[in-house]
């Protein structure tokens, strides 16, 4: 990771929320969630923050450099429903060795939907591809690809 990641470095990301980023569709296993209404769900809007996060990274990595999500605290405290524009305020709050501290603000246009806290650990693809392998062979499923070296 680049020495220039600071504390300020911070990004806007849009997106239009779509009908498969509802409730619905977050485990369409479960006839529970398949019964809620048609709001975007937590799960996505969880993973539309980090996505705003990654987004303030990117120009901070070495190649061959990735994150991992460590933690997570955000609310939700409002609905949005499909169609509604969505926009992530992200914005680093603190850089500890390899660990990333991040603010994150959802808005859908009408109002705040979710805020909170969010954390990314720097990782070497490769050291952590072969661990979650060795991983994988001790539970005996299929390991995960290789990631090419410039991801």
């Amino acid at each position: 990771m680049k020495a220039t990641l600071e504390p300020g470095a911070k990004t806007q990301l849009v997106f239009v929320v779509p009908v498969e980023k509802t409730v619905p569709r977050l485990y369409p296993e479960s006839a529970d969630f398949r019964a809620m209404p048609d709001v975007f769900a937590t799960g996505f809007m969880v993973g539309l923050m980090e996505w705003a996060c990654l987004e303030v990274l990117k120009p901070y990595l070495d190649i061959g450099e990735g994150s991992l999500g460590i933690h997570v605290n955000v609310s939700h405290g409002a609905a949005t429903v499909p169609g509604q524009t969505v926009t992530v305020d992200a914005e680093c709050t603190g850089v500890q060795g390899r660990r990333v501290a991040f603010k994150v603000t959802a808005h859908d246009g009408v109002e705040v939907i979710g805020a909170g806290t969010h954390e990314r650990m720097i990782v070497p693809w490769d050291r952590f591809v072969a661990r979650v392998n060795e991983k994988a062979k001790q539970a005996g499923v299929a390991p995960i690809p290789s990631l090419d070296a410039g991801a």
